[in-house]
């Protein structure tokens, strides 16, 4: 019971000690044309064009359904990105070749069997030898 007194004690001078450490909040009124700039920023509007654009492509939407996605999922997910993310997107479609990635991949995948074989936890390459 003397374990209870004390911890309420404890927990409503904790609870007085920090109401008056509340922080103030200041507001001030926004114009209506600052509302209207942020909600239709033409930038990403543009980026979120272009990226539908790409995914409206015949091969586009056939490999997007090879996976299993719907391409009109994939349109309202591209209608629900943020300025920031549409635009990263939109970047990395144009400044992507076509079919570079996989090169990109068949070395990553050579280069980590390399090191795991060279570390011992693999044996892939018959040429290496493992430091254990």
């Amino acid at each position: 019971m003397i374990f209870v007194k004390r911890f309420f004690s404890t927990f409503l001078a904790a609870s007085i000690l920090f109401t008056g450490s509340v922080q103030t909040v200041q507001a001030a009124m926004i114009s209506s044309a600052q509302v209207a700039e942020s909600a239709f920023s033409t930038a990403g509007d543009q980026d979120r064009a272009r990226i539908v654009t790409a995914l409206s492509r015949q091969d586009v939407q056939a490999a997007l359904i090879e996976k299993g996605i719907d391409p009109a999922q994939a349109r309202s997910r591209v209608a629900s990105l943020t300025d920031e993310e549409a635009s990263a997107m939109a970047t990395q479609i144009e400044n992507a070749p076509a079919g570079s990635g996989i090169i990109g991949a068949i070395v990553l995948v050579f280069l980590v069997l390399l090191l795991t074989d060279i570390l011992g936890f693999t044996k892939v390459y018959p040429f290496t030898r493992s430091i254990r």
